[in-house]
């Protein structure tokens, strides 16, 4: 389709504005995700068409300012600074706009295209906040809209904003911000300097204030765009330089407050408050849920809530896709015999890769899409941040960052997830910590493997009354085992190989709002679990045809797997396991789910995966082949700490760029495990413990 014309424009804002929530109202379908280039951080494009004009939006991360700290912060403030979108759109929390005014200031101090969106607008009624748009355009000079993009109310009247500021018929007025007589000055002397940089006066007066700001990042981003640091523009730096050897305090702290004075002001003038009882109600709920007593109670019963609804609610969609994949194994296979595909080629594909395959999906599919829509609901609700408040001193004793909480959170459901959750700490030595530890938190794909170990040799068989919550207690005891772990790990790696001070942070809880339950549904799905799931598949293709070689492969009468199993025995003696168990999770390492059924494999001598639904009769394999409590306890230590699968070791190394962290990450746990197997086994001998 033939359009008139085609502008790009840049979705900006504050975290929790409900940024995104515009720029799927204003896209709808047409949008994709992907990284920037050079960068791991995320990003997401669509277009949406208005007036035969085409619009490709582009969903900035979240950012409070232009003067960036962390990876999504540098990313949203150079395409804001340098990437020359036709429109800007700041988007604004309606409720909170003193604190979202000072990235507008920045970003209009730069741009002559900017348009304001207060978003919620309705959300602010219901706190008895107004907001007097017309005033609020006035003493910014750039156009303003009040959109409630949940409810899609606004959206029409913000199309046709942007339309109007990109075919160049609005356009904002001179900068805003009036700084200190010293700070003008200064801008002043540099400004001849900044002449041929760009066309723009704006650019080149925030330049200026950049340099004077000696921010070492953005010179880099500003070398990189405009060429500064040439030997041409030599006397700015220069001058630059100068002016802040000179001065008897930094400038940064002038720019900083001139800006929060000016946002301080336009607020007072725009917005008027009266008693505001969800802000009161608010207020109470947060004494509770982070209160020093309540918090961590509280939050550890909504930690049990959440896993005992994923464990109980996947077993049965399990069971369907286990049942369909069977069907589907054996039509595949006969399809093969009726083409004529060698017997050997055809028990290779169908038995070994398709069954691994399928094993993998029917195993990880239902608790992820159980647990994450979960998470996300309640990181919409606005929970998420207050367990990361809760845990942030604990967190600063052990040299790390509160923000790893979130991480941790995110790693009950993927290990990998956890992993890319650490983008938003700010520090690259804490972000590495929390990329380290996060594999150390059990995920969706080791629960059912603890449980059913739990289950079989610590709650019995057949199963007692109520023995799911008795399971997802147990499973509460060990994820607090398992927290304490990351602490201390945290401790040792910020004492050792990353040392440094913890670092501070600003934490926005942002208020409780109910989330949209239809969009968590397709962001969960899509944006973790297919994004796990995926990586998963693709590492389980190649490990079910290894595992069918090793199982069907035989010399001297005993196949690779036996030969592999006997080797092993020893260590797996000394560690309270066996062979079986030890060779069970190095074939395992493309998915933990795929663990016991191994372990099933090697001690009944078959030549594919093997599943045992009842939980009596695993028991009885496994009671004939050695195992006792202490084989019991050794097993869910190591199943607890490990090696992490292959998803999350791809993940590390996309995340860190680094062989080196990628195996330091995969042998922290394993140390761990192996350490705590060894101590368990042979404080059990001593004591006699054997059964």
């Amino acid at each position: 389709m033939k359009y008139d014309k085609e502008f790009t424009v840049a979705l900006a804002g504050n975290p929790n504005v409900g940024k995104s929530t515009v720029f799927n109202a204003l896209t709808g379908l047409k949008q994709h995700t992907g990284n920037w280039v050079g960068k791991t951080v995320g990003n997401a494009t669509g277009s949406y068409i208005y007036h035969n004009n085409k619009y490709e939006i582009t969903d900035l991360p979240g950012t409070y300012s232009l003067c960036a700290h962390s990876a999504e912060e540098v990313t949203a403030r150079d395409h804001i600074c340098f990437a020359r979108p036709d429109v800007t759109v700041i988007v604004c929390d309606a409720s909170c706009l003193e604190r979202n005014l000072n990235l507008v200031l920045q970003i209009t101090e730069i741009t002559n295209k900017a348009v304001m969106c207060v978003n919620m607008i309705d959300e602010a009624s219901k706190k008895n906040i107004a907001v007097n748009i017309k005033k609020l355009s006035e003493l910014l000079g750039i156009p303003v809209v009040a959109t409630s993009a949940r409810n899609k109310k606004g959206l029409d009247k913000l199309m046709a904003v942007i339309e109007s500021v990109a075919l160049s018929k609005e356009k904002n007025r001179d900068i805003t911000v009036i700084y200190t007589n010293r700070t003008e000055k200064a801008i002043s002397e540099l400004m001849p300097l900044a002449v041929g940089i760009t066309d723009d006066i704006r650019k080149q007066r925030f330049i200026c204030l950049r340099l004077l700001q000696n921010d070492d990042d953005i010179k880099k981003s500003l070398c990189s765009k405009f060429a500064i640091c040439s030997q041409k523009y030599e006397p700015l730096l220069l001058k630059a330089g100068e002016l802040i050897s000179k001065s008897e305090k930094p400038f940064t702290d002038e720019i900083v407050s001139c800006i929060f004075i000016t946002a301080e002001g336009i607020a007072a003038e725009s917005v008027k408050k009266s008693c505001d009882r969800k802000l009161s109600r608010d207020r109470k709920i947060d004494r509770i849920l982070t209160g020093k007593l309540t918090g961590i109670p509280i939050m550890f019963l909504m930690l049990l809530g959440i896993l005992w609804i994923t464990v109980t609610g996947a077993n049965y969609p399990s069971a369907l896709l286990s049942e369909f994949f069977g069907n589907a194994e054996l039509l595949l296979y006969n399809g093969l015999s009726s083409i004529g595909i060698p017997e050997i080629i055809n028990s290779a594909l169908t038995q070994g890769v398709f069954r691994v395959l399928a094993w993998v999906v029917s195993v990880m599919l239902p608790p992820m899409a159980i647990f994450f829509p979960l998470f996300t609901i309640l990181e919409d609700y606005g929970i998420l941040p207050r367990i990361a408040f809760n845990l942030d001193k604990a967190f600063k004793k052990a040299g790390a960052c509160g923000k790893q909480a979130l991480c941790l959170c995110m790693s009950l459901g993927c290990n990998a997830c956890g992993i890319t959750g650490a983008r938003i700490i700010d520090s690259k030595r804490e972000r590495l910590i929390a990329v380290i530890t996060a594999s150390i938190m059990p995920c969706n794909g080791k629960f059912p493997t603890i449980i059913s170990v739990i289950t079989m040799f610590a709650i019995g068989v057949p199963a007692v009354a109520g023995s799911g919550f008795i399971a997802a207690l147990w499973l509460g005891v060990v994820i607090a085992a398992a927290i304490a772990a990351v602490m201390i790990v945290s401790r040792l790696l910020s004492k050792t190989l990353l040392k440094g001070l913890p670092s501070s942070f600003t934490l926005e809880l942002p208020p409780y709002r109910t989330p949209q339950f239809g969009k968590v549904l397709v962001r969960a799905f899509l944006d973790r679990t297919l994004f796990v799931l995926g990586r998963a598949v693709v590492v389980a293709i190649p490990a079910g045809l290894i595992i069918w070689i090793m199982a069907n492969v035989t010399i001297d009468g005993a196949s690779l797997l036996c030969h592999c199993t006997e080797f092993l025995d020893p260590l797996g003696h000394i560690m309270g396991l066996d062979g079986a168990i030890i060779l069970a999770f190095i074939l395992g390492f493309p998915a933990n789910e795929i663990v016991v059924p191994i372990i099933i494999m090697a001690y009944s001598n078959g030549s594919a995966l093997t599943e045992i639904s009842e939980l009596s009769a695993l028991k009885e394999l496994f009671t004939a082949n050695g195992w006792t409590m202490v084989t019991a306890i050794c097993m869910v230590i190591f199943v607890l700490f490990h090696f992490p699968c292959s998803t999350s070791c791809i993940t590390v190394y996309k995340e860190t760029k680094s062989i080196k962290w990628t195996a330091v990450s995969f042998l922290v746990p394993t140390i761990i495990g192996t350490v705590l197997c060894i101590a368990v086994n042979g404080a059990c001998a001593l004591l006699g413990i054997g059964g």
